[in-house]
């Protein structure tokens, strides 16, 4: 996937952070990257993001997706992503 995934990543991690999520890039064997987020007031609320290039020209170059593939929010936007993110991990009370 090369640097622009890593770099998308990473600013993601950034954004999650300051919205009091646990956030980091984690690299599988096979070289696939994502970042794996958890809440850290109830740990059981995990995610793990990915960043992929858009299959077609007329969409933005790169989206940030859910753990099951669909597309979440484009990754010229990692603040918006880290506000959908932080939605759906927050604990029931938070």
């Amino acid at each position: 996937m090369g640097d622009d995934n890593f770099e998308h990543l990473e600013r993601l991690v950034a954004e999650l952070g300051a919205r009091g999520l646990l956030a980091r890039v984690v690299q599988t064997q096979s070289g696939r990257r994502f970042v794996r987020v958890i809440n850290p007031n109830a740990t059981s609320l995990s995610e793990n993001v990915t960043c992929r290039p858009a299959a077609v020209s007329e969409m933005p170059d790169w989206w940030y997706c859910w753990s099951w593939g669909e597309r979440m929010h484009t990754a010229d936007d990692p603040a918006g992503a880290a506000t959908k993110v932080a939605r759906v991990l927050a604990a029931v009370g938070e």
